[in-house]
C-alpha cells in the first residue's frame, strides 16, 4: 500500500485556513495530559501534538514530535494522494451502530429523562463501520477531507500512545469546531451547537438557515455550551467577550449556530493544552450537567474512544489550537476498516426523527470523502 508513499507523510497534521502544523516521529509520548502540561511549563518540550479522548479518565494520545513544519495557510495534499498511486480508495458500508430504530428509541428515552430529571441536554451519537478493499492510507482520507472542506479544515492524529488497543490506529477528520485556540495572551473559542442539514436548492437552503437562526430549541441548546465556556474561561481571563446572539456558520453539509468567544488570559503561562483540558467536554458534545450527561452516554452508546475528544497542538510558548474531534473516523492499524460517528444534542423539545436525520447529514462529511 505504501511503496511510494512520500517521505514527508506526517503522522500528525492540523490544517486550518489561517495556519497549519504537521509533524513526524515521536521523541516521547504522554497518556496523562496534565503531565504534558507540566513538562511544557518547565520549558522541556518544543511542542506536544495529538488527541484527547472523550472520557476524561481515559488515556490521551499525545506525542512530542521529532520534526515540525508550520505553514501560514491550509495544508495542500501531496499529489501522490490526489492523482498518484495513493489516490485509489474503495470503501463500503459494513454496519450501523446502533440500527436506526434503536437510535430513535435512545433519543426518545433521553427526551423522557430530560423532562423528568435535572438533565437538561445530552448529546447522543451513532456510528458506522466502513470497510476498505484494498486497505486505505489514513492520509488519503485526510487529503480527501481537506480538499472537500469549505474552509480546508482537516486533521490526523496517531492514537498509538494511548496504549495497545490503539496501536497503529489513526484518527482522521475535518472539524468545523474550535474547542480552544491560544495566541499570546489571547484565547478564542468557536463553539457549535444547534444544527440543520443543508439543502441543494439555494432558496430552500436559505430558509433552513433562517429557521435555525430563530429556533428556540436550537438557541437553548447553543446557550448551554456558551454558558459552560463562560463559566470555565471567566476565572482564567481578565476580559471575556461573548456576543449576546449566535451567528450562522456553514459547512458543505450543515448549518450551525456558532458564537465567536474572545478573551485575554490573566496568567500568560496558561497553555493551550491546559485550556483545552479545562473546557473539555463542552455541552456541544456531551451535555449538561456534564456528569449526568456522561452517565447517559456511557449507558446508551458503544465506547466513543477519541470521537468527541479534541485534536491539536501546543508549543513551548503555550500557543496552540485544539479542534473538537467531530466529523471524524478512526482507521484501523491495518487500514481495512474505519469507524465514523455523528451526534446530535437532545433537549426537552427535541424530535427523535429530526435528530436522526441530523446525524445522517453530519456523517456525509466522512461518507462523501470516502465515495459512499
Amino acid at each position: 500500500m505504501h511503496e511510494k508513499r512520500p517521505s514527508t507523510a506526517p503522522d500528525f497534521l492540523l490544517s486550518r485556513a489561517h495556519g497549519s502544523v504537521r509533524t513526524q516521529g515521536a521523541k516521547r509520548t504522554f497518556t496523562n495530559p496534565w503531565d504534558a502540561v507540566d513538562t511544557l511549563h518547565r520549558g522541556e518540550l518544543e511542542m506536544v501534538v495529538g488527541a484527547l479522548p472523550f472520557a476524561r479518565e481515559d488515556p490521551a494520545a499525545l506525542t512530542v514530535p521529532e520534526t515540525i513544519i508550520r505553514e501560514d495557510g491550509p495544508l495542500e495534499p501531496h499529489s501522490y494522494y490526489r492523482f498518484g498511486p495513493g489516490s485509489r480508495l474503495n470503501a463500503r458500508l459494513l454496519t450501523l451502530d446502533p440500527p436506526p430504530e434503536e437510535h430513535l428509541d435512545r433519543v426518545n428515552a433521553a427526551i423522557g429523562t430530560i423532562r423528568n430529571s435535572r438533565l437538561q441536554k445530552v448529546v447522543l451519537a451513532r456510528a458506522v463501520e466502513i470497510g476498505f478493499e484494498p486497505a486505505v492510507d489514513p492520509l488519503l482520507v485526510a487529503a480527501r477531507l481537506i480538499d472537500n472542506s469549505r474552509n480546508r479544515d482537516g486533521f490526523i492524529a496517531d492514537l498509538s500512545p494511548a496504549g495497545n488497543e490503539f496501536a497503529g490506529r489513526m484518527l482522521v477528520g475535518s472539524s468545523p469546531e474550535v474547542l480552544i485556540k491560544r495566541q499570546g495572551s489571547t484565547v478564542t473559542a468557536y463553539p457549535l451547537a444547534g444544527s440543520a442539514p443543508r439543502h441543494p436548492d439555494r432558496d430552500r437552503d436559505a430558509v433552513i438557515a433562517q429557521e435555525l437562526r430563530s429556533s428556540a430549541k436550537d438557541i437553548e441548546e447553543h446557550f448551554y455550551v456558551v454558558d459552560h465556556l463562560r463559566a470555565s474561561l471567566a476565572p482564567l481571563c481578565s476580559r471575556l467577550d461573548i456576543p449576546a446572539h449566535p451567528e450562522l456558520t456553514r459547512t458543505n453539509e450543515m448549518w450551525h449556530l456558532a458564537t465567536p468567544i474572545t478573551g485575554t488570559l490573566r496568567n500568560p503561562k496558561t497553555s493551550a493544552l491546559e485550556l483545552a483540558l479545562r473546557v473539555h467536554p463542552t455541552p456541544a458534545i456531551c451535555g449538561t450537567p456534564t456528569d449526568a450527561a456522561e452517565d447517559v452516554i456511557r449507558l446508551a452508546e458503544s465506547d466513543r474512544g477519541f470521537y468527541a475528544g479534541a485534536v491539536g497542538w501546543c508549543d513551548a510558548a503555550g500557543d496552540g489550537e485544539y479542534m473538537v474531534a467531530i466529523r471524524c473516523a478512526e482507521v484501523s492499524a491495518d487500514g481495512t476498516t474505519a469507524r465514523a460517528w455523528a451526534g446530535g444534542g437532545i433537549v426537552a423539545d427535541s424530535d427523535a426523527q429530526q435528530e436522526f436525520d441530523e446525524t445522517t447529514a453530519k456523517l456525509q462529511t466522512i461518507m462523501r470523502s470516502l465515495g459512499l
